[in-house]
């Protein structure tokens, strides 16, 4: 018996259709004839046997099974092949996008509120049709032959396209944002699609007809294979090894090669995989490090270069250590030298933001004489880019080693580049066919400014001096001509004057620090001080961003410093009160993250502020800090202690409330040893200063080890401080020992302080102006006549002492509100005339206004024997 009889008609149709995709058209021609045969035999093998087991009428009646058996036998199975059932799918897919089309006016749609929603669907429905057809059409046109009825299809789309395109500019209506977006997604789609069929759009459209006449079944040519010997094929490997003796390889394990006709077709794959996860970037570089070496045309060589410097760039952001190794910095570094040399050779082509992609990838452009190119890039991004990476790299780096050293040498090729870059956008600027870009040049110029203001003035003359040798003799600024010999000072003004005028916002104001904080390391402290005043910073500079704040307190210190070195340490004292009365240096100067206990603190905030974090090389010395600020605390405290002690109707009032607090634990201490530390030799200095013992005072102070740090300053600050000690223990005498004296003589006070009696008689005449003590000066008899005040009574003193106690129980009211505001200062300030300092100096030691935090000239606050409390204050005085 065959094997057919065993099995039904589903069987038959489900091994048929099974194996449709495995045998040919003749085979399947073959078994669709031996179907039939093989289902007549079993059909009437089975009513044989049906008509054996019935009797009577029942052998003439037909039962359900029979009956669809019958309907079976009506219907013509018709078997094709996998191929011709593509093809149908594909023309089913074309009908319903050329339905689509003809049902309404995309340009009325998409321009019309009433067919909103219409235009959304029908959009969407086209697109999923046309990605059904391309997905259809690839595995057909795997055979080597495409559609002509997907050709004709995807053309008549771009006709429709383009003229869809024409009637939206003519119309005066309002495009439909969504619909507009719809839209511009479809044409963007079919626009990338047809690069891959340029060649067969053209056949179409050159002739339509004749083209979809022609025999579709075209053969494909076949290319014969040239046999290599075994000689070629070892030559060939060897070409595509690399230096460690490993080849690139494709899809099929063919090796892959690299030639200046595949160029763009590397660079658009990488491009594209960009950002994606489980990309090998390390190998995407050595690739386009091959496709450089095999670049032969500028355009080539201009395109491959953008894309490797900015691939390397994004090493950074995946590797663990979040800053680039200094082999690829240099690479990078390397590489954009090369691509501005590039540029500057063949002025044609341009680097432009904004400029169009170059979409054909199989042909170059080529601009006609006098013709600029743009292509895709931004020169000073990638120069920004490149700083920024130095700058990071420096922030991980110990300083105290080698490495640091060794790595802050490359800021020599970054300042040349960052020159070479500014002369390449001046020149672009001056382009008559280009759109100028003010910003560009700004924002390289404050990188420039950027490098050179906190720097020492023969640094810079190396800086600029190797920069100029090592660029092309051709190449000269605009800006900062080569062949004008500027000195630092000037070239710093010229570069800042540029950015006063070119540039505003943040740009401007930093421009305006780094000239500020310049002056002031150049010890011209009533210039800094006055564009200082005149910048009106200090009003506005919350409203800036964290860096630019950074800059300003760094300008702010240097200032303070400025006038230090100046001999002005009242100035010194109250431009330096808000940074170092604060009690963080660090985070204000971002020289530091201090972990505070208790601080709510978020690990993203944390890894923001250690990115904001200067290099070692740009610090300012804390320890100089702390000392400078002490120091003139100590001159300004001291005497005005012995003041306050000797008259108690004197308001008391705090300049420093970081030296008290430092003075009064000093008190407290039951064994003093010698000094260990800057902040011990202050304070003892200050103890002896208050004991009149100025001499000591000097000692401990010209011990201070950190005055070396001034370099050639160092002489000319000890002798300053010198005589400063002198005066101030000098007043401090005379607060201290006034009530006791009726007369004292000049030559008496001479003597004890080792000062001519001229400037004995100027110190005393100005105290006397300011009422800082009742007296008189005897020019005849070189004498002061101190004059006795009245004396007050028990309720009096008894309020003074009141009043005493009520403003310490404010104080401390203020500070338990500032811990917990988490310590911001000046939380709690209340309203007086005048402040509660020199120069209207605040109670955090803030200054009144602009001018009295960065040092404004006023006058010392009225004192004396009088006392001030309203009527009664005034019954005294009369």
């Amino acid at each position: 018996m065959s094997r057919f009889f065993h099995g039904g008609d589903s069987d038959s149709e489900t091994s048929s259709s099974s194996e449709e995709e495995l045998y040919s058209d003749q085979e399947n021609e073959e078994l669709s004839e031996e179907e039939p045969s093989d289902d007549s035999d079993e059909e009437s093998s089975s009513s044989s046997d049906d008509d054996v087991g019935r009797t009577g009428a029942s052998r003439f009646m037909r039962d359900i099974a029979s009956s669809d058996e019958s309907e079976d036998e009506d219907k013509v199975t018709v078997v094709k092949s996998a191929k011709d059932k593509r093809l149908e799918e594909l023309e089913g897919t074309v009908k319903l996008i050329e339905n689509a089309e003809k049902i309404y006016d995309w340009a009325v749609i998409s321009t019309g509120e009433k067919f909103a929603h219409e235009a959304r669907v029908r959009f969407a429905k086209i697109s999923a049709e046309f990605d059904k057809l391309n997905r259809q059409v690839m595995k057909i046109v795997q055979s080597g032959i495409t559609p002509k009825i997907y050709v004709k299809a995807i053309a008549d789309l771009e006709d429709l396209i383009n003229e869809t395109v024409i009637k939206q500019r003519s119309t005066t209506k309002k495009t439909n944002a969504s619909n507009t977006k719809g839209f511009n997604a479809m044409k963007q789609k079919i626009k990338k699609n047809n690069k891959d069929f340029t060649s067969e759009l053209d056949k179409y459209k050159d002739d339509r007809e004749g083209y979809m006449e022609s025999d579709e079944d075209e053969t494909p040519v076949v290319v014969e294979k040239v046999k290599k010997n075994k000689v070629e094929r070892i030559d060939e490997l060897d070409k595509a090894l690399d230096e460690e003796g490993f080849a690139t390889v494709g899809r099929g394990g063919r090796t892959l090669q690299y030639t200046p006709e595949s160029i763009f077709k590397h660079l658009r794959t990488i491009t594209e995989s960009r950002g994606k996860k489980n990309t090998d970037r390390a190998e995407q570089i050595r690739i386009m490090e091959r496709l450089h070496e095999v670049a032969q045309t500028p355009y080539q060589k201009i395109r491959v270069l953008l894309a490797i410097v900015s691939t390397r760039f994004d090493l950074s952001s995946s590797s663990t250590q979040n800053y680039m190794s200094q082999e690829q910095w240099r690479s990078a570094e390397k590489e954009f030298s090369t691509l501005l040399q590039t540029l500057e050779d063949n002025r044609t082509f341009i680097v432009y933001e904004g400029a169009e992609e170059w979409e054909d990838d199989d042909k170059q452009p080529q601009p006609a004489s006098g013709e600029l190119f743009k292509i895709p890039g931004s020169i000073t991004s990638l120069i920004e880019r490149l700083d920024d990476e130095l700058t990071r790299s420096l922030q991980h780096i110990d300083p105290h080693t080698a490495e640091y050293i060794e790595r802050l040498g490359d800021e020599q090729s970054l300042y040349t580049d960052i020159i070479r870059s500014l002369i390449y956008v001046e020149g672009q600027n001056k382009m008559e066919k280009v759109e100028a870009r003010q910003e560009n040049a700004n924002r390289v110029v404050i990188r420039r400014l950027e490098h050179l203001y906190f720097k020492p003035v023969q640094v810079v003359n190396t800086l600029e001096e190797n920069t100029w040798k090592a660029m092309p003799p051709t190449l000269d600024s605009l800006i900062t001509p080569r062949n004008v010999k500027q000195d630092v000072s000037t070239l710093v003004q010229i570069l800042s004057n540029y950015l006063f005028q070119y540039s505003e916002g943040i740009i401007r104001a930093r421009a305006m620090l780094c000239q500020i904080y310049f002056l002031a390391l150049q010890d011209n402290y009533w210039k800094a001080r006055d564009l200082a005043l005149m910048s009106h910073l200090s009003e506005n500079i919350s409203t800036f961003d964290v860096s630019t704040q950074i800059l300003f307190n760094r300008t702010l210190v240097q200032i303070g410093l400025c006038a230090f070195r100046a001999g002005l340490c009242y100035e010194a004292q109250n431009v330096l009160q808000e940074i170092c009365g604060s009690g963080r240096q660090k985070e204000l100067l971002a020289q530091g993250v201090m972990m505070q206990r208790y601080s709510q603190v978020t690990p993203e905030q944390e890894r923001l502020e250690r990115q904001r974090q200067l290099p070692f090389h740009m610090h300012i010395n804390l320890e100089l800090l702390e000392c400078v600020y002490l120091t003139c605390s100590m001159l300004l405290e001291i005497p005005l202690l012995a003041q306050t002690g000797s008259s108690p109707d004197v308001r008391k009032r705090v300049i420093s409330k970081t030296f008290r607090r430092m003075l009064e634990y000093t008190e407290r201490q039951v064994f003093t040893g010698p000094p260990e530390n800057t902040r011990d030799h202050v304070m003892q200095a200050a103890k002896a200063l208050a004991s009149g013992d100025w001499k000591r005072c000097q000692e401990l102070i010209s011990k201070i080890a950190i005055w070396d740090l001034l370099g050639a300053d160092q002489e000319k600050v000890k002798t300053m401080l010198a005589a400063q000690i002198q005066e101030e223990g000098l007043r401090t005498y005379l607060f201290t020992y006034a009530p006791y004296y009726d007369t004292l003589s000049l030559n008496t006070l001479s003597s004890m302080f080792d000062l001519s009696i001229k400037k004995i008689g100027a110190i005393v005449s100005k105290m006397i102006s300011h009422e800082e003590i009742a007296a008189a000066l005897d020019q005849v008899n070189d004498a002061i006549i101190f004059r006795k005040g009245v004396e007050l009574s028990r309720l009096q003193s008894q309020i003074v002492s009141l009043s005493e106690k009520a403003m310490g129980i404010l104080e401390g009211n203020e500070k338990v509100l500032e811990q917990r505001t988490q310590g911001t200062a000046n939380a709690f300030q209340r309203e007086s005339g005048g402040g509660r300092g020199r120069g209207g100096q605040g109670r955090g030691g803030r200054g009144g206004g602009a001018a009295g935090k960065f040092g404004g000239q006023s006058g010392r606050r009225p004192g004396g024997q009088q006392f001030g409390g309203g009527a009664l204050g005034g019954a005294i005085k009369t």
